[in-house]
């Protein structure tokens, strides 16, 4: 975990709480981590997801992976040191938008445990959701949207989850969804399924 270096700062408690927000949005306000492989389906599972809630007058937002790379984490690479960092940063946004009440999905491969786990720890019982998208590499590389499987294997990237990097899948998800043989709407519709078992929609 990262180092604290700031000295002399104070937690600052706020007027409005938690409970205040998200009673003004009937809803509770939960992490929606999506993880997988690279081209497994969750960042457009994550989209549906998103786009399903909204529908359903819900207050969500979206964090996907390519997206915060390009901003906030844009100068971390693809070693597991940055990796980790990339996952921490997430985690702590992820709870910020948590504690305004918002249902917020992220799209990251995250491949390793203890990261995932780490996030997990931020957060109280029953706001991270781990979201296992299950698709096996074969079926990844199939799909290979943005090329990369094929730029992997040719030696051209490196670091790269599944090839050259390891993927530690989940050992105990809130959900699994099995991205080898169902379609986004209906892995989206468990999703939407779960929360309301569980809930979360208010």
């Amino acid at each position: 975990m990262a180092e604290q270096k700031a000295t002399n700062v104070t937690w600052h408690d706020h007027r409005v709480t938690r409970k205040e927000r998200e009673q003004i949005k009937n809803q509770r306000g939960a992490v929606l981590w999506f993880t997988g492989l690279s081209a497994c389906g969750k960042s457009t599972i994550a989209n549906t997801v998103d786009h399903k809630l909204h529908a359903l007058g819900k207050h969500t937002y979206l964090l996907d992976g390519d997206n915060i790379r390009m901003g906030l984490n844009k100068n971390l690479g693809f070693s597991a040191e940055d990796r980790a960092e990339n996952i921490r940063r997430i985690g702590e946004v992820a709870k910020l938008f948590a504690d305004a009440g918002v249902i917020t999905s992220t799209a990251f491969i995250s491949p390793y445990r203890v990261d995932r786990d780490n996030v997990r720890a931020l957060l109280q019982p029953g706001e991270f959701i781990e979201i296992f998208v299950d698709a096996s590499l074969e079926t990844c590389e199939k799909r290979d949207p943005k090329g990369l499987y094929k730029k992997a294997r040719a030696g051209e990237i490196k670091n790269f989850t599944g090839i050259s990097d390891p993927y530690e899948a989940p050992e105990k998800p809130e959900l699994v969804l099995d991205s080898n043989t169902k379609g986004i709407d209906d892995l989206a519709d468990e999703v939407i399924a779960y929360l309301k078992a569980n809930g979360l929609l208010g």
